[in-house]
């Protein structure tokens, strides 16, 4: 990588981003950086609201690896100040704040799970509470100081509930500008960020260039819609795959993209180049190769990225084996019937399959089995009670399988 010319450097860093301000501003940093022999320093903030990481994440993620693979210093800053505040972006509500307790813990797991992708001999893990714990009230007016409220109320979400006239809480205000300081205080060049982030950044910039700082360059990721390939990838939507999930389930909800989808994850999600990108489209699309194959390669460089090549040809070999030949799954949980879902009529399906969590609810359950997506030993169902042959119950819902011993 360090023998790219810059116009094939900045090419490989635009690979998969929205929006690059300035890209002419970032061709000089790289000249100069060539020149002095000085990495840029590459910053991008998460703030640990939940446990857990998925895929959406990783798109800023991998960008962050190319600069690594550049020769330059990235920035992984978790914002455990900022977090304590709530990040207002796409809200129409005041966020609840999160707690110091439950910002420690999401932090901790952050840091175990981001190395998956980053290397972890090139990466700076920072807190933001190193320079805004510190600030006193004083510091804080004086940082207000700097912005004006019409500034933050061109923000999109900001404006649209002054408008509707939802609350904005003060604190919200603040968000912004303690993104921005975190740029100031770590001399950022390139601060990264989903597409949604773009007013903060740019906020970032001002800020800088207010304490005598060169403006950071702004690169945005684009939001990765999730398997539904319609809505972002959310763990609170149900559309995402987690980068801590085993590498079966990993394998078979990558396996459930639509066609079209799966080039925008070969373009997000891997290092395939636009060209190779390209070049796989056009055999698909003169038949030279199946999508079906193109999105196993695709699942199997996603798994091992986040398990092993050894996992992933696993992994790849029980969707075959499951999906594409129907056997049961090598590993299905054996569990006892649980109390209360059998009565002198048989077994209440509902009941069962909300009890093992093959559904959220017994509504859900039953809606499960009018749409025909309940199987029993192999065999679909729709009523209600189960009066077959007992013994030993293989249930097969969707993607999840499990087997009841009824004991009787």
């Amino acid at each position: 990588m360090h023998g790219l010319s810059i116009d094939e450097q900045i090419l490989y860093l635009k690979k998969g981003l929205s929006e690059l301000i300035r890209e002419e501003d970032l061709k000089e940093r790289l000249i100069l950086s060539a020149g002095t022999g000085k990495p840029l320093r590459v910053k991008a903030g998460f703030d640990p609201t939940a446990p857990d990481l998925h895929l959406g994440h990783t798109v800023l993620l991998r960008k962050m690896k190319h600069f690594q693979d550049l020769g330059h210093t990235v920035i992984f800053l978790i914002g455990d100040m900022t977090g304590l505040i709530g990040d207002p972006t796409g809200r129409n509500v005041t966020r609840p704040p999160m707690t110091r307790d439950e910002i420690n813990h999401n932090a901790e797991t952050y840091k175990a799970q981001v190395f998956k992708i980053l290397d972890q001999e090139k990466t700076e893990v920072r807190f933001n509470s190193e320079w805004l714990l510190p600030m006193t009230f004083p510091d804080v007016v004086h940082l207000c100081g700097r912005y004006t409220v019409a500034r933050l109320l061109e923000r999109d979400d900001f404006s649209k509930r002054y408008r509707d006239q939802i609350p904005i809480s003060v604190h919200e205000f603040l968000y912004p500008l303690a993104q921005a300081y975190d740029s100031v205080a770590l001399r950022a060049d390139v601060e990264m960020g989903g597409s949604d982030q773009k007013f903060n950044l740019l906020v970032g910039r001002e800020l800088q260039r207010d304490f005598g700082q060169s403006p950071q360059i702004v690169a945005t990721t684009p939001l990765l819609e999730g398997l539904d390939g319609i809505e972002k990838m959310s763990k609170s939507k149900g559309n995402y795959v987690g980068i801590t999930e085993s590498p079966e389930q990993m394998f078979q909800k990558l396996m459930s993209i639509s066609d079209a989808l799966m080039y925008r994850y070969y373009e997000l999600l891997t290092d395939m180049s636009v060209a190779g990108i390209t070049a796989l489209r056009a055999r698909i699309e003169s038949g030279a190769e199946h999508p079906m194959d193109a999105k196993i390669q695709l699942a199997r460089r996603i798994v091992a990225d986040f398990h092993s090549q050894a996992d992933a040809s696993r992994a790849a070999e029980e969707f075959n084996r499951v999906v594409r030949r129907g056997e049961i799954p090598a590993a299905v949980a054996s569990i006892p019937l649980p109390e209360g879902v059998r009565n002198e009529s048989g077994i209440h399906i509902p009941k069962l399959l909300a009890r093992t969590g093959l559904a959220e609810s017994v509504s859900d359950a039953t809606r499960k089995l009018k749409a025909g997506a309940v199987e029993i030993n192999d065999v679909r169902v729709n009523d209600l009670v189960y009066s077959g042959v007992a013994g030993e119950l293989v249930i097969h819902v969707g993607r999840k399988w499990i087997r009841v011993v009824t004991n009787s």
